[in-house]
């Protein structure tokens, strides 16, 4: 039976306020025509970007329950997402529901999500970089930034990279499994004021490039955004250079939307603003083949 609706099984966290995990994943696939059936990690009153004594649920002990009921309602779904994990229990437990749900023409998405600025995330260790390894494995796709990329391949984080370097780091991820390999917040060995999102396509053997301009702002969640942007392009259709132009844009047109205002950008970007945008027709203007 063709649904009339690409659908996608989103494993994220759930909080409450901030817009970040499934509060940003919903929304952005939603608007792109896409039925979103969370499988929620943990539920938390804000994300940990920024907030103190939020208040945490752990959903470990309930997730292989939930996974059974879709099963024995026989539950397809074109795309698998997985995003921010807690636990190595929880990396075990999706790799079981890859293993149960995945099929050879649905479309497996990783995004290792461990690490920025060089340092994993106060509630990763080592062990869990490890089983993320093998995770990775079971992906047609994963986006990780380029610190967990660096985590991914025991490589020490620096400031600069040259762009033979980016290629080796995309070829030797794909090596561990992916067939694509999406890396974020490169920065640009030539022009020192942009970053860069680069792609590997093992089957075709294309490096894709998509540069913007460095805006001095952190909000949180915007990697949950601009995979979600990824996941639905592909959906739609979209070739793998596209999807990467129009996550950037849409990334770019987020954070300009919001850059301006004065409130905490702990909360994320002004998602509501500029959500629309994701109806436009699609206008490609930046991305470049790697030679």
């Amino acid at each position: 039976m063709i649904r009339p609706v690409k659908r996608v099984a989103a494993i994220h966290d759930l909080s409450g306020f901030g817009r970040a995990s499934l509060c940003a994943i919903t929304p952005v696939l939603s608007t792109m025509g896409v039925q979103v059936c969370p499988l929620p990690t943990a539920i938390l009153s804000t994300h940990t970007g920024g907030f103190e004594d939020f208040s945490f649920i752990d959903l470990t002990d309930s997730m292989e329950t939930y996974m059974e009921h879709w099963r024995k309602l026989q539950i397809e779904f074109d795309c698998i997402y997985s995003g921010f994990l807690g636990s190595s229990k929880q990396i075990e437990i999706v790799s079981k529901f890859i293993d149960i749900f995945g099929k050879e023409d649905n479309l497996i998405v990783i995004d290792p999500v461990m690490a920025d600025n060089g340092e994993l995330y106060s509630t990763m260790d080592i062990s869990m970089v490890e089983n993320m390894k093998k995770l990775i494995g079971k992906a047609d796709i994963i986006t990780p930034n380029f610190t967990e990329a660096a985590y991914l391949l025991n490589k020490d984080y620096k400031s600069n990279i040259t762009d033979r370097e980016v290629k080796e780091w995309l070829v030797s991820l794909s090596d561990m499994g992916p067939e694509v390999v999406i890396i974020t917040s490169v920065p640009d060995s030539q022009l020192h004021k942009d970053t860069s999102v680069v792609a590997y396509d093992r089957i075709n053997n294309k490096f894709w490039k998509v540069s913007c301009r460095y805006i001095p702002a952190h909000f949180p969640g915007t990697g949950d955004i601009f995979t979600s942007v990824i996941v639905g392009s592909l959906l739609q259709g979209d070739s793998l250079p596209i999807a990467l132009d129009r996550g950037v844009q849409f990334i770019t047109a987020c954070i300009k939307a919001s850059y301006g205002f004065e409130y905490p950008q702990r909360e994320g970007v002004l998602l509501e603003r500029v959500l629309e945008n994701l109806k436009m027709p699609v206008v490609v203007s930046g991305y470049e083949l790697m030679e």
